[in-house]
């Protein structure tokens, strides 16, 4: 029996930049030992995004990571946290979490994960 996951990934398929950064995500965390993270796509799976209270447009739109304890990050902090969990990507979740950088990379996610959610819809992903 595999042993529990210590994080779930809550990401959106039917985004292709979304798919080929979670998949991008997940190759150097599994190159680097990291295999007790679930997965768990969305677009495929959607009753999944009641784990972690939200939406399904809420959760197709915004990166969500639920660690073993119960809490959620949500966007840049979702990354932060996976990245924090990657050979040769501390560095990078140490440097987002300064405050200045942080409130930029929040602001940042949220404008770019808006404007790519609208492009999706327009094209007619789902």
């Amino acid at each position: 029996m595999p042993a529990p996951a210590s994080a779930k990934v809550y990401y959106n398929s039917a985004c292709p930049v979304c798919n080929a950064g979670v998949k991008g995500q997940r190759e150097r965390m599994e190159a680097c030992g990291v295999t007790d993270v679930e997965w768990i796509d969305v677009h495929s799976n959607p009753q999944a995004v009641r784990e972690v209270g939200a939406d399904l447009e809420t959760v197709r739109e915004t990166l969500h990571v639920k660690t073993a304890d119960g809490e959620i990050a949500r966007g840049a902090d979702a990354f932060t946290a996976l990245w924090s969990r990657t050979r040769g990507q501390h560095w990078l979740a140490a440097l987002v979490r300064l405050p200045l950088l942080h409130a930029l990379s929040q602001l940042a996610y949220k404008v770019f994960a808006r404007l790519l959610y609208r492009w999706n819809r327009w094209l007619g992903h789902w």
